[in-house]
């Protein structure tokens, strides 16, 4: 009888409790939409460090109830949208209304593309990869070469630089690494082809903006091509080049986290030269020969990478061509020494800040004899550059940095007869830049910039602004709009003899459409560029006595159509480009608006790579033809009208695998001969019937043969220089 009070006690002890329990519950409801008031069924809503929570129904609600009293944070979590948090008092979380932002998605959503064509092996966006620079037939291994396949390039033959979207050669800036290259090309004769100074062998992609480039870059009216090292060697090997025109070693060495690659290269066009007709205008006392070096020291950290680049070339030639101004062949003379040093470190911090920096020096040394006249140019030049990278959200990054250039150029030159002149300058031009990415959604993307430049020559200061903006009107295809400014300081030639020139300026407008399928890309592209305080003298060539002033202007336009298909046909790729110009200026001599020498209408090149199995080789053919670029006849009234005939050239490679790691390769350069005439040279004075006689420039040979043979020493025993065989 005695344990009924027990019991009683007990229930009512267990009531309390429970009651206190359900006291003590509160409820937790809401609902959660997208941003365009559209229910989201499925997310998950839970209080953060509890298992108290709930999923969305099909009309996006939620309720739950939690024993969790105070402030707390509510976390409300779906596939494919942005974390929600929304923190205060529980009582409150009743009757929430949540907006839930789309999150983006790095492969899927929308990039900023306009003017740019990436390459890399990592690139989402690849037009290119870094493997055809030397698979692509007519390139024979050179970078400049195998982007002149790329729409907004010209076809100037007879010179080798990139000319981009109507602008000429020195409009486009070289950096290795975000550091600048001040003599990126090899020197070499008048109307001789040069290459780039650089093995794309070392670099693990390319980034080539044809215009609305960057505010991180400058002193670029046209384009800037950049191109990063690699940051970790797969494996150490051993590369050896037994070619037709000379050899190299290349090898790479890992210690842990360190590693070294470099390579060193002999070329010698004299066997070559001697199977040159002796009627195409030109005879070599002395080919072109040159030994070249590089090489990139590299230290990864646990939250850094520091790497050292260098680079040097020598280079001889001595050549007799053929003027309509002399009876007899004038004689050019050159002897070229060239260092770089490149020096970059990168550090990841806490809270996503990145920290780049880095410095370059070059020196470029031209010893050059024109018939009885010397030549001395030196030109000693660096870039320190420092940058800092936050990434706030997915949503929205800022860079922002400074940099300092110098440059000090100086050059004498003396007559046979005693006479001497020296000329040069000295340059420190201070930059700075801010940019950011907002990307509003996977559909919607803005990069804003800003670029500001101050010259201690000039004594002026620039303010650039940059812009693109991007939308993606589908799962495979974007618009992007892209504008700037762009700045960029007389060239040599003439501040040598006029330091009170000003900046020449360039103002880009971009529309661009691209649509990326897998293995297929079609990029179309219309752009405007207007020129304004080009420089200008009253001579025919920059001389110490010219009238220089900064008068000159321009515009260029045109089209620029990309596609690129590597899956509709079995073991073979292939990709086109088409690029029209429209485009007059009035710089340097020119006496009114007129298309200049190095600019033809039309651009066309047609790339193949087919992969034969049972022959173990890969083949290619290169086509590329540019209508007739303008010349001046003197012998008519108007300027620079004359239209030389469109120039062709069809180049086939042959890469041919002996084993896996032993490749015999072959290529000609316009196999079929064409007979191209890239200008005219006429007389300085008329003849005795008042006509002034001309002769054709044409290239030095119409056709260029290479035989090569790569060795490839790896402990995989798998690896060669052309990985894709």
């Amino acid at each position: 009888m005695k344990s009924k009070p027990i019991f009683r006690n007990l229930s009512i002890i267990i009531l309390l409790l429970l009651t206190q329990f359900a006291v003590c519950q509160s409820a937790v409801s809401g609902t959660v939409n997208d941003i365009s008031g559209i229910p989201i069924s499925g997310a998950n809503v839970y209080l953060e460090g509890t298992y108290d929570g709930a999923s969305t129904d099909e009309n996006g609600a939620f309720r739950f109830e939690t024993s969790k009293t105070g402030t707390q944070t509510l976390v409300i979590s779906m596939l494919g949208y942005e974390p929600q948090y929304e923190t205060g008092d529980v009582a409150y979380f009743n009757g929430l209304d949540i907006k839930m932002v789309e999150a983006i998605n790095a492969l899927t959503g929308v990039t900023l593309t306009a003017g740019t064509f990436e390459a890399g092996d990592n690139s989402k966006v690849s037009v290119l990869k870094p493997l055809d620079i030397v698979t692509t037939a007519g390139a024979v291994g050179d970078i400049a070469a195998a982007l002149q396949t790329l729409p907004g390039t010209s076809t100037v033959s007879e010179d080798g630089r990139l000319f981009v979207r109507g602008g000429d050669a020195g409009e486009t800036q070289v950096f290795i690494d975000g550091l600048r290259v001040f003599q990126p090309f090899n020197a070499t004769a008048n109307n001789t082809p040069t290459r780039g100074r650089f093995s794309p062998f070392l670099f693990k992609g390319i980034t080539f903006s044809t215009g609305g480039y960057s505010a991180e870059y400058g002193q670029a009216l046209s384009s800037v091509l950049l191109l990063n090292t690699t940051d970790v060697p797969d494996q150490e090997k051993t590369d050896i080049s037994i070619m037709s025109l000379g050899g190299g070693v290349d090898h790479t060495e890992i210690w842990g986290d360190r590693s070294l690659s470099f390579n060193t290269q002999y070329i010698n066009l004299a066997p070559y030269e001697a199977l040159l007709p002796s009627d195409q205008g030109v005879r070599w006392k002395s080919p072109y020969e040159s030994i070249s070096g590089e090489a990139v020291f590299r230290s990864k950290g646990e939250k850094s990478l520091f790497k050292l680049y260098t680079a040097f070339n020598n280079a001889d030639l001595d050549i007799e061509q053929e003027d309509i101004n002399f009876e007899d062949f004038t004689r050019f003379r050159l002897t070229n020494q060239n260092l770089y040093v490149n020096t970059s470190y990168k550090h990841f911090f806490a809270k996503e800040w990145t920290l780049n920096t880095g410095a370059s020096v070059s020196r470029d040394a031209n010893d050059i004899a024109i018939i009885e006249d010397a030549i001395d140019t030196r030109e000693t030049a660096s870039h320190l550059k420092l940058k800092l990278n936050k990434n706030f959200s997915s949503r929205f990054n800022l860079s922002l940095g400074g940099e300092y250039f110098i440059t000090d150029y100086v050059e004498r030159f003396e007559a046979p007869d005693g006479i001497a002149f020296d000329s040069g300058y000295d340059d420190q031009l201070w930059a700075g830049f801010i940019e950011s990415d907002i990307f509003f959604s996977n559909r919607l993307a803005l990069k804003l910039g800003a670029r500001g430049e101050y010259s201690g020559l000039i004594e002026d200061f620039t303010l650039s602004p940059r812009l693109s903006l991007a939308y993606k009107s589908s799962e495979k295809g974007q618009f992007s709009l892209a504008y700037g400014d762009f700045y960029q300081n007389p060239g040599s030639e003439t501040l040598r003899y006029d330091g009170s020139l000003n900046f020449e300026k360039a103002s880009h407008y971009i529309l661009n459409y691209q649509f990326l399928a897998e293995g297929k890309t079609f990029r179309a592209e219309a752009y405007y560029k207007d020129y304004d305080g080009l420089v200008k003298y009253n001579t025919e060539m920059p001389r110490f006595d010219s009238d220089f002033n900064n008068s000159g202007n321009g515009y260029a336009s045109g089209l620029d159509i990309f596609w690129r298909d590597n899956k509709s046909i079995e073991n073979l790729e292939y990709w086109m480009s088409y690029g029209y110009l429209d485009t007059e200026r009035n710089y340097r001599d020119f006496r009114e608006r007129a298309r200049p020498n190095f600019a033809p209408k039309h651009n066309l090149s047609v790339v193949t790579k087919y992969w034969i199995e049972k022959w173990r080789s890969q083949v290619g053919l290169s086509y590329t033809y540019a209508s007739g670029r303008p010349y001046d006849n003197p012998n008519t009234p108007e300027f620079l009208a004359g239209r030389a005939k469109p120039y062709k050239s069809l180049s086939f490679n042959w890469a041919y695998l002996i084993d896996q790691q032993k490749i015999l390769y072959f290529s000609v350069n316009n196999v079929l001969g064409f007979d191209n005439i890239n200008n005219y040279q006429y007389a300085n004075t008329p003849g005795t019937d008042g006509v002034f006689g001309r002769r054709a420039i044409r290239p030095a040979a119409d056709s260029f043969f290479f035989v090569g043979f790569f060795w490839t020493i790896s402990k995989d025993n798998k690896s060669n220089q052309l990985d894709n065989l």
